[in-house]
């Protein structure tokens, strides 16, 4: 029993797969524990009443799953084969492939960032890729919202809840969003617009919180680079999930996502696939959680039936 990924759905898969006897392997990859490894407070997963850091919950985790059991492996997979079973799975670094009687993709999705060395210091501590996990913290605050596509309205306008004003920064002046979430961002009395216009750093690095952003024109309009103080950044600009290998043997939709059927199944009997590699609508610790336990009971179910 394999599972790739070691964040919240691939974690709570091996707790499950452990419990029943599966010997489950997980193979970290090299950015292990997902998207809560790069949080700070997490407030709304259950069962925390003051909260729990994110990389903290993730660690307890991984010695859950591991008290029962679970062996680890570390490295990204270079190659897969799906055709039949067992699957073969080659991981970097290691010269003998490794073969599963079922796998579990939980590899999640990687938010895209600016790649600012001032961006990457200040993630968790006031820049962020999820308006749902940190907007509560910046209430009554001034935030800026990276990008021009939906993903970017929608973040937007929740985060219009809690900020004082929330302004919308974008390279270009024309928006890939749709008409309908275009509209609604524009209509909102706390959203205001900067096009034509990027981050080129994010401030201030040595007190290890945002006070503000540089910018930087791109059509000529604005200055050539001018300072505007802020107190959070959120990335607006989509996830890209960890399917590369899957590519061309699973299904996936435009974007790269995995498509299933019944929450976990794939085409490929024995493949289940959880967490945001499959779920690019709510992103949650708690649905991704949910989403490793269902592909979990399932594979159990299936190596039943195979008579492992």
């Amino acid at each position: 029993m394999v599972i790739l990924g070691s964040g919240c759905s691939g974690l709570t898969a091996a707790i499950y797969c452990a419990r029943a006897g599966l010997q489950p392997l997980v193979i970290e990859g090299r950015e292990a524990g997902g998207q809560l490894s790069l949080t700070t407070l997490v407030e709304n997963f259950p069962g925390f009443p003051s909260g729990i850091q994110g990389p903290e919950l993730v660690e307890n985790m991984r010695e859950q799953a591991k008290a029962f059991g679970t062996d680890f492996a570390t490295g990204d997979v270079t190659a897969a084969h799906l055709g039949e079973r067992p699957f073969t799975l080659h991981l970097e670094d290691q010269p003998e492939p490794i073969h599963a009687a079922a796998l579990i993709i939980a590899s999640g999705a990687r938010a895209r960032w600016l790649d600012l060395p001032s961006e990457q210091a200040l993630i968790g501590h006031g820049v962020s890729s999820c308006a749902t996990c940190d907007g509560f913290f910046f209430r009554d605050k001034d935030i800026i919202v990276v990008g021009g596509g939906d993903s970017a309205m929608e973040e937007a306008l929740f985060l219009t809840r809690f900020a004082k004003s929330v302004t919308i920064v974008h390279r270009r002046d024309e928006f890939r969003a749709s008409k309908i979430m275009l509209d609604r961002a524009r209509q909102h009395a706390k959203i205001k617009w900067i096009t034509g216009a990027q981050i080129t750093e994010v401030l201030d690095v040595d007190k290890k919180e945002v006070t503000g952003v540089r910018l930087q024109s791109t059509n000529g309009r604005h200055p050539a680079s001018w300072e505007m103080p802020i107190s959070a950044v959120f990335l607006g600009i989509g996830h890209e999930p960890n399917t590369r290998v899957f590519r061309g043997q699973l299904a996936t939709d435009a974007d790269g996502y995995l498509l299933t059927r019944d929450a976990v199944f794939t085409e490929i009997p024995g493949v289940y696939a959880a967490g945001d590699v499959q779920d690019r609508r709510y992103r949650q610790a708690i649905t991704a959680s949910g989403s490793g336990c269902m592909a979990a009971m399932e594979a159990e179910r299936f190596l039943q039936h195979a008579g492992h």
